[in-house]
């Protein structure tokens, strides 16, 4: 099972690495606090002093069409916002 599935590259999530120093992940929706530390800190070889989660719950559409009623919903999605100790940083933009 992969706990990061990707960094969060927005605006917002940008301007919390560069003030914050905190870095912005979509992880698994059954990963806990921990395992999510264990994984950042093996795959970018950093401390992490804290980690923060955020499950966002589906959102749901309903349409009416001429065939009928449509109903529908996004995925579930859980971001990890994790602090990292002060001097380190993470630079996702290394490999390209």
């Amino acid at each position: 099972m992969s706990i990061l599935i990707k960094p969060i590259i927005t605006e917002k999530a940008n301007s919390n690495s560069e003030l914050r120093n905190c870095y912005t992940f979509s992880v698994d929706k059954k990963a806990n606090k921990i395992q999510i530390k264990q994984a950042v800190e093996a795959a970018y070889g950093v401390t992490v002093e804290k980690v923060r989660t955020l499950n966002y719950a589906p959102k749901r559409s309903v349409r009416y069409t001429k065939n009928g009623l449509q109903q529908t919903q996004t995925n579930a999605v859980k971001k990890a916002v994790v602090s990292i100790k002060e001097g380190e940083t993470i630079d996702f933009f290394n490999a390209i």
